[in-house]
């Protein structure tokens, strides 16, 4: 499977390059490279448990946001090299740390590497719910390769238009090629399916994030969403959106959401008759809530 790095076709992005040679859209090399190991209190609260969620952010993306609040590590590129063996240690470490399961973030671009680590770390004794959490730009061949090693999908749908995606994130044919691949992830782990804790252990959540000055577009995907899956899966409305980054050069993005367009984007989807959502309450739109990626957790 590392093999698949020799011609890198793991996003849509399909640069074909020898990431043992050089570096592809994403800028990563056959290396791990991940920024913090950590127990995330602010997901969902069916991911977070007692003591968090068992995160680990790796390094870079393949998708170039102007609006990213992990930027640091999306796209500068901070980050710290580790072997395969190490990440498989990681996530025991993380099991032992009570974590609530183990989640991946940005993992597109690493999956064989993830995988490869799944394996030594289930071989010892891994047994919490692994959580892929995504852009949701994934080809189905590499959600496919996902089978059996991942219990709950947690992608990100960002845009309906492609015209959006291109400007803000580079992302020619997202809704397409998203659409695709959640899809895909829905067949791959069924519908939600909770412990008695209220703790999911299987299925999928779909998360967006609402940006300003886009409501119209934010219910064209809960629309979509509801009709093709109803409440089989959850989804997970955001109104966290931060002007950080590159956005002061975008006038629609160029400020935090207002009630109103969250709001009408909430009431939009409980007339459509979503019953399984979660939403947001309170002032979430702050970089306080951005993560200090100050490497905790990577060394041994």
């Amino acid at each position: 499977m590392i093999d698949l790095l020799k011609k890198c076709e793991l996003c849509p992005r399909r640069c074909k390059v020898n990431r043992y040679e050089k570096f592809g859209f994403c800028n990563s090399s056959d290396k791990l490279k991940i920024s913090l190991v950590s127990l995330h209190q602010w997901e969902e609260p069916c991911l977070t448990g007692e003591n968090g969620a068992g995160t680990i952010f790796f390094t870079n993306c393949n998708l170039k946001c102007v609006y990213c609040q992990n930027y640091k590590i999306s796209q500068q590129n901070y980050g710290v090299e580790i072997e395969i063996e190490r990440l498989a240690e990681i996530f025991l470490e993380q099991q032992s740390r009570g974590a609530a399961n183990i989640e991946l973030v940005t993992p597109t671009h690493f999956v064989p590497q993830i995988i490869e680590s799944l394996k030594i770390a289930k071989s010892n004794g891994l047994k919490l719910p692994v959580v892929y959490n995504s852009n949701a730009y994934e080809n189905l061949e590499t959600v496919e390769l996902l089978k059996n090693y991942v219990d709950i999908f947690l992608p990100d749908l960002k845009y309906f238009y492609d015209e959006t995606a291109i400007e803000y994130s580079s992302a020619p044919k997202y809704f397409e090629t998203a659409a695709a691949a959640i899809t895909k992830m829905f067949e791959l782990v069924g519908e939600i399916d909770f412990d008695s804790n209220g703790q999911l252990k299987r299925g999928l959540i779909v998360r967006h994030l609402i940006l300003p000055n886009h409501r119209h577009e934010s219910m064209k995907i809960v629309e979509w969403l509801y009709k093709n899956f109803g409440d089989k899966i959850y989804i997970s409305l955001m109104n966290q959106y931060t002007p950080i980054f590159k956005s002061a050069q975008y006038k629609k993005l160029n400020r935090r959401l207002t009630t109103f367009e969250y709001d009408s984007v909430i009431n939009f989807a409980l007339e459509l008759g979503v019953k399984n959502c979660y939403m947001q309450i309170g002032k979430t739109a702050s970089e306080n809530f951005v993560p200090n990626f100050d490497l905790s957790g990577i060394k041994n």
